[in-house]
């Protein structure tokens, strides 16, 4: 079902990864749509520029926020920008804490400045920490394990005060592993540098990188490897249209996990990759990386139930397909004169999503 147009959209981060392919989905439902973003790490084509307003700004700078909230009035925020490289938050932490929680308060200042009360969050199964079971659901303990997931966790705590205090109602999705392309292979996963496993995968395939690292052979797993619940980018882009609706009908503040309820092991991933490509990667195996848990699996019940949203790409195949034309197509396309360096430390197994 379309949504009703009610009223301009703010999206911050939306020329990010995640952000983008929901600002093309928000559009496709007859949106009205407005992307704050620094441009730090979103990139201004992954935009369709005709039928959009981007802002190029930072969401601390408050007399912007006004600007914007003046002009377009918008009636809900979505939420995505966020610094998310998990190692660097270890090393770094202030950087974390100052973008994805102090520049975010700025934000709900805004907000509450100018009456707009409905928020929904880019959030992440980071601030479980390491599982106490799996597959996880909404109940499961939060003991983030290192500054980018407690950044996200401490904001959630802040949106829940806000609605006590004000009335803000927000929705936390907290997000499993991102991956995949828009399914025509015009947007996709462009970050640098990339330390995600899909796409470093499709990295080796091409020639960017030399190899795959993988860290852990010996996880108490079928094949020993680390098993990951992968969320199609572009279910994640309906799933913030159905938190929309939800609000919009009056839905109170709550989290939501979002995956498929499937987990798939890194040689599963590579095996996948492979049929493909049509290419054989070179893999490395190394031991173990300090903090990666053997399984992380959402339980998608709730969103099912609260927002009647379910994952339509259960099957990786298809993430690593449309990934795939989005590698050999245009983003292959841009960077065809720059060669990419990898990064010092590539993980090919991380715990995360990148949401920028």
């Amino acid at each position: 079902m379309a949504l009703a147009s009610k009223g301009t959209l703010l999206v911050t981060g939306g020329a990010g990864y995640i952000g983008s392919h929901t600002v093309r989905h928000l559009l496709e439902q007859g949106e009205k749509v407005v992307v704050l973003d620094s441009l730090v790490f979103g990139h201004r084509e992954a935009l369709p520029l005709d039928r959009v307003t981007l802002v190029e700004g930072d969401m601390s700078d408050a007399a912007l926020l006004d600007k914007l909230f003046t002009e377009h009035k918008p009636e809900a925020v979505l939420h995505f920008a966020a610094f998310a490289y998990v190692g660097e938050s270890v090393t770094d932490p202030l950087k974390y804490y100052r973008n994805n929680l102090s520049a975010s308060i700025s934000v709900l200042e805004a907000m509450q400045r100018h009456g707009c009360k409905q928020f929904i969050f880019s959030s992440t199964c980071a601030t479980y920490g390491n599982p106490v079971f799996v597959p996880m659901n909404e109940a499961h303990p939060q003991a983030p394990v290192n500054p980018y997931g407690a950044s996200k966790w401490m904001l959630e705590r802040v949106l829940r005060d806000c609605d006590h205090a004000w009335g803000l109602r927000s929705v936390f999705l907290r997000y499993f592993n991102a991956s995949g392309s828009d399914p025509l292979g015009e947007i996709g996963e462009d970050h640098d540098p990339e330390t995600h496993l899909i796409p470093r995968i499709l990295m080796a395939a091409t020639g960017e990188i030399p190899e795959i690292n993988v860290f852990g052979t010996d996880y108490p797993t079928p094949d020993g490897t680390c098993i990951r619940d992968y969320i199609h980018v572009c279910d994640l882009a309906s799933a913030h249209a159905k938190a929309l609706d939800y609000l919009r009908g009056g839905g109170e503040t709550t989290p939501v996990n979002l995956g498929t309820g499937r987990g798939f092991s890194v040689k599963e991933i590579l095996q996948t990759a492979e049929a493909v490509t049509g290419k054989t990667l070179p893999v490395t195996y190394g031991p173990r990386r300090a903090g990666d848990p053997p399984e992380l699996i959402c339980d998608p019940a709730k969103a099912r139930a609260v927002l009647g949203w379910e994952a339509q790409y259960k099957d990786p195949r298809a993430h690593l397909e449309h990934a795939w034309k989005w590698m050999t197509g245009p983003r292959q396309g841009k960077y065809k004169n720059a060669p990419v360096e990898a990064p010092a430390e590539a993980p090919a197994s991380d715990v995360e999503t990148v949401k920028d």
